[in-house]
Order: C-alpha cells, then sequence, then structure tokens
C-alpha cells in the first residue's frame, strides 16, 4: 500500500506513495474534510481540477446520522453517492463521540450518545463501526477509539488507552472477518493514543506497531494541549512506528504545524482549519496570514495572491473579498476555501519537492517564516 521513496537527510521527513483501488496518493497529502459527504463551500469539480486534492475524508458519526447507512448502501458507498473517483479516508466518529461530553456515556462494550441533531440515544462499538465504514466505502478507514483531552490526568488517561486499546483488538478481529460490500479493498489504520504522557505514548505506539497494520494514525493530539507538548508526542511515537507504513496525524493543523509534523516523519493530514477559518474570513498566503475583515484591504486592488496555488487568486481582488466576507456573501465563503485548500496541498507539494530533492531542512525554515507572518 506504501512506498516510501525518499527521506530528508538531516531530519524525518519523508516523500511516499499510498495505492489504493481508487488511485494513488503522493505524501506528504493533507486531507480536505468532507464532513457529510462534500467540503464546505467547494464543487467536487474545483477539488480536483483546480486544488488538485488527492484525497478526501468523510466522518462516519455525521454519515451515520444523515443520510444514513441504507441510503449509502443503496447508492453503491460514498464514492458513488457523491461522485468522487479518488481515494477515500474516514474517520471513526471516535473525536465525535468525545466532543459529546455531556451526552454520552463510555463502558467496555461502546459508547453510548445522544445526535446532535435531535437527541435521539445512539450506540458506537468496535464491531458496528467497522461495519458502518465497510458501508460507507472509505479506502482507508479508522479504528474506533477514545479521544482523550490533552489536560487529562495520568489516571484517566492510562483507563481511556486501555479501553482504545482493548477496542482496537475488537476492531481488527471484526475487520479481519468482513469485506468491503462493494468490491475494493478498504486498509483498518489503528490509532496511537495516551494523551501527553511519553510512557503512555510509548506504550500505544508499540502496541499499534505490533499489528503490522497497512498505515498507523496518531490520534488526541490538537486537543488543548500545548503545541510544544504536541511535536514531543509525534517525535516519540514515530520514532517507534514502522517506517515503511504511512503516518497520519489527525486533526492537525495550521501550516506551521503541518511543516514541524512532516519534519518529525508524518506523511498524512486532515483539518477543517482551512475551510472553517476560510468562512470567517482568515486567509492563508505563501507571505502570510490576512484577515479580510480588516479595514486595510477595503481598497486594496491587488490579486488576492499574485502566485497564489488557484484560479481564484489572481481573478479576485483583496478588496472584493473583503467585501463579500463583511456582507456575508456566499461567494466569499467559496473564494476562501477554494484559496485555502490550494494553499495548504501546494504546501504539501512544495515540502515533497524538496525531500525529493534534499534540500528541505533548507527551505523549512524560510518557508515556516513566512507562512507565520501576520499581513
Amino acid at each position: 500500500m506504501f512506498q516510501l521513496l525518499h527521506t530528508d537527510a538531516k531530519s524525518s521527513a519523508r516523500a511516499g506513495i499510498i495505492t489504493t483501488d481508487h488511485g494513488t496518493v503522493e505524501t506528504p497529502v493533507f486531507m480536505p474534510v468532507g464532513t457529510v459527504g462534500s467540503v464546505k463551500a467547494v464543487h467536487p469539480t474545483e477539488l480536483k481540477e483546480d486544488i488538485n486534492a488527492q484525497i478526501i475524508l468523510g466522518n462516519t458519526y455525521h454519515l451515520y446520522l444523515r443520510p444514513g447507512l441504507e441510503i449509502l448502501r443503496e447508492a453503491g458507498g460514498l464514492h458513488k453517492f457523491i461522485s468522487w473517483d479518488r481515494p477515500m479516508l474516514t474517520d471513526s466518529g471516535g473525536f465525535q463521540v468525545f466532543s459529546l461530553t455531556e451526552n454520552r456515556k463510555l463502558t467496555e462494550e461502546g459508547a453510548l450518545f445522544q445526535s446532535h441533531i435531535d437527541g435521539s440515544s445512539h450506540f458506537f462499538t468496535p464491531e458496528n463501526v467497522v461495519d458502518m465504514q465497510r458501508i460507507i466505502g472509505a479506502d482507508i478507514i479508522m479504528a474506533f477509539d477514545e479521544c482523550t483531552p490533552g489536560d487529562a490526568d495520568y489516571a484517566y488517561a492510562k483507563r481511556s488507552l486501555d479501553l482504545t486499546e482493548r477496542w482496537l483488538d475488537r476492531c481488527i478481529a471484526r475487520f479481519n472477518e468482513t469485506e468491503c460490500p462493494h468490491g475494493y479493498k478498504q486498509a483498518l489504520f489503528p490509532i496511537v493514543q495516551g494523551c501527553v504522557y511519553p510512557d503512555l505514548r510509548k506504550r500505544a505506539a508499540e502496541n499499534v506497531a505490533e499489528m503490522d497494520a497497512p498505515g498507523n494514525a496518531i490520534g488526541g493530539l490538537a486537543v488543548g494541549e500545548p503545541t510544544k507538548v504536541m511535536y514531543e508526542m509525534v517525535e516519540l511515537v514515530n520514532d517507534i512506528l514502522p517506517k515503511e507504513k504511512p503516518r497520519y496525524l489527525m486533526g492537525v493543523g495550521k501550516p506551521e504545524n503541518l511543516l514541524e509534523a512532516i519534519e518529525r516523519g508524518v506523511d498524512m493530514f486532515d483539518c477543517i482549519m482551512p475551510t472553517r477559518n476560510g468562512r470567517n474570513g482568515q486567509i492563508f498566503t505563501k507571505q502570510g496570514v490576512m484577515n479580510m475583515r480588516n479595514e486595510r484591504w477595503k481598497n486594496d486592488f491587488s490579486p488576492l495572491e499574485e502566485e497564489g496555488a488557484s484560479f481564484v487568486d489572481t481573478l479576485y481582488s483583496k478588496a472584493y473579498l473583503r467585501h463579500l466576507i463583511t456582507t456575508n456573501e456566499i461567494l466569499g465563503l467559496q473564494i476562501a476555501s477554494i484559496h485555502n485548500l490550494a494553499f495548504y496541498i501546494w504546501l504539501m507539494e512544495e515540502a515533497r519537492k524538496h525531500i525529493i530533492a534534499g534540500d528541505f531542512s533548507a527551505w523549512k525554515p524560510g518557508i515556516l517564516e513566512n507562512v507565520t507572518r501576520r499581513l
């Protein structure tokens, strides 16, 4: 499934290729988040032809609630339902259940929770979450876990990891006794948890490494812990996870987070930040971050980004986008989302080029300084 092509001589940055039945994915890669079967405010044609998204992410929790598994089964899976013929990944719903703290109860068997839509009760288990993802039909599916808060105390974090590891065994057993109903191969990724505690992370990574899965994920980070600690945990875990398997850092993050994680050996990323922040007027560029609600852009008729990665960057001005954002026009949300996703994917492509060229470590400090600048 994964071919490691190059590793940076002065860091752990890697370039590789993931092969699935829906095509290949060049890493490092950023996956736009299509929570309910669509990337918000972005047409699939734009995702493919302009942004060049190689793979997108769907959310099991939300897809289970709406449109529901029967609709997805009848449609032939999510790929056909949304007319997406490239690779796809689904998360297990563990993070969403974690976020419903006041409306969920964890037991050995699974997680009982109330829908955020109508308050109805539902029960997720390691087994039925695998079954759900079989029906949804993503190429890469995730094990069911508990996502521990970043500020959890040691005792809680240990109990949570114990439960996640028992659930992982059940996920793998269920995966091995079932098949994708749509006739193509799927890969199950375990998730390394352990909160901010090095001994727990080490134990979790060693356990996951022994599973010999096609790829592995790192979860439970960027959930309230200091950024420095997140990097320390990523470094610790990646020293243990097998180098010949892709590593997926879940739910991260800002451009600088992606660059730091790539340097530490991460291959795959997803985050709602480029689209969510874009809808709120925050634009990420090669020169820094712009808040389009600021007065300074009101009379700035220069292109959104002179050498941007999308057609919207030279077609529209900063002044026009500011106008759209401040008047809550839907077109503004579209332009901002397209731009930000194209920028994120450009950043991954550039990182890959420099890893292959052998100068990633020399390139990274300069681009890091640029993307963190406030304009």
